[in-house]
């Protein structure tokens, strides 16, 4: 499982790597670029499947096992 991902701000397309949690969605994110507060877009669980290059851990795990891909719930 991938656990560091790169987001990238739709605001000022400011990039930076971070390290996701795996025991929580992470439903904002402070853009240290610009200051733009990032939240999901709608249909995504948290601000990491909207705007980074890697999937939050539970959807990485939904696609490895094939389950429903369903963040947060477990």
């Amino acid at each position: 499982m991938e656990l560091r991902s790169t987001l990238t701000c739709p605001k000022c397309g400011g990039v930076s790597t971070e390290t996701m949690p795996t025991d929580a969605c992470q439903f904002f994110y402070d853009c240290k670029h610009c200051g733009e507060v990032l939240r999901p877009l709608q249909g995504d669980c948290c601000v990491f499947c909207s705007y980074a290059d890697v999937a939050c851990p539970p959807i990485q795990e939904a696609q490895r096992t094939g389950a429903a891909s369903s963040c947060c719930s477990s």
